[in-house]
């Protein structure tokens, strides 16, 4: 039964006036802006089709048109003589795509290299022993991880040498692999660039390495020699009006570097217009996004994936269309 006091008339929720269906304005979809038309769509490839032909039929949509833009832009900026630099992490090394890089530089593509500590001890090791990359926890918990001798030594020294000279990190390093020798030094970006002559520099934040855990490290040295890096890395960027800036793996330090270097130039009035800046990693994160592509004010691509598919993928890309219009 009903308690007495309650008012049922009164508790009954009010009426909810039902909407004008019939008011309801509808457009053509003729006139209706759309993101995605024929054009857009892949074409699938027939057998014998040539990488060219393939990446042309990619999507025009998302990844698939940002490959193509970057590849566009780094043949643009080859061909117009403006800079192409690289700017890598340590796990592009280990994944084994330095060589792809290097026939860049053999190729004259890639006029600049910037290295965080990582990709350099991991190409150093590459070089003169032939072998890198550790299994962290097991070697930690055995307390053996990152105490190999030549890796640390060669890189304390080549610290003091590059303090000493001016010359930089990353010649330092390079000059030393070379001196040294062993069985990768085709495959090393360090030695590569010395070769070459392009330049290749080297940013380290202290307590991030192995090699900072030598006694025969000393932090002046190391200081110096990578501000004198950065230094000369910021000198190449205010040049890169027009030219292409490819951050690969490399989630912190490098686009900080980045942003600074950006920043004097753009404060000493030299113009970046026309740079195209791109994020190639597993992840789009903080500071790729921003400080990278955009941030600059550049035309910014971020393509997501594993290097060991992407940067081979973009290195047939742009070799097969500059060849192609090379004949």
């Amino acid at each position: 039964m009903t308690p007495p006091d309650v008012d049922l008339a009164r508790e009954a929720p009010a009426e909810t006036p039902g909407l004008d269906l019939d008011a309801l304005r509808f457009e053509p979809l003729a006139d209706r802006p759309s993101k995605v038309g024929l054009a857009d769509l892949g074409r699938p490839s027939a057998p014998g089709t040539s990488l060219d032909d393939w990446l042309d039929g990619l999507p025009d949509l998302l990844a698939g048109r940002g490959l193509k833009r970057l590849r566009d832009a780094i043949i643009r900026s080859h061909q117009g003589g403006t800079p192409v630099v690289a700017a890598l992490g340590g796990h592009v090394v280990k994944t084994g795509c330095a060589p792809y890089l290097i026939d860049w530089i053999g190729r004259g593509v890639l006029n600049g290299l910037a290295l965080n500590g990582s990709a350099a001890i991991h190409d150093l090791e590459l070089a003169i022993a032939g072998r890198t990359s550790e299994d962290v926890g097991p070697r930690l918990m055995a307390g053996t991880f990152g105490f190999a001798r030549e890796t640390s030594e060669l890189f304390a020294l080549a610290c003091d040498r590059a303090a000493g000279s001016g010359c930089g990190l990353g010649a330092a390093l390079g000059d030393l692999v070379i001196e040294h020798g062993g069985p990768g030094l085709d495959s090393s970006l360090l030695v590569a660039a010395r070769r070459s002559g392009i330049p290749l520099t080297v940013h380290v934040a202290i307590g991030t390495d192995i090699v900072h855990m030598t006694p025969r490290l000393d932090g002046a040295s190391l200081g110096r020699a990578s501000l004198d890096d950065f230094r000369s890395l910021a000198s190449l960027i205010a040049r890169m009006a027009g030219g292409v800036w490819l951050n690969l793996g490399s989630a912190v330090v490098l686009p900080e570097v980045f942003l600074k270097a950006v920043a004097m130039a753009r404060n000493l009035g030299h113009s970046l217009d026309g740079l195209t800046t791109a994020n190639l990693d597993f992840n789009q994160q903080y500071r790729g996004l921003l400080n990278v592509l955009q941030r600059p004010g550049a035309e910014g691509i971020a393509l997501t994936g594993h290097h060991e598919l992407m940067i081979p993928l973009l290195h047939a890309a742009v070799v097969n269309r500059l060849d192609g219009s090379e004949k």
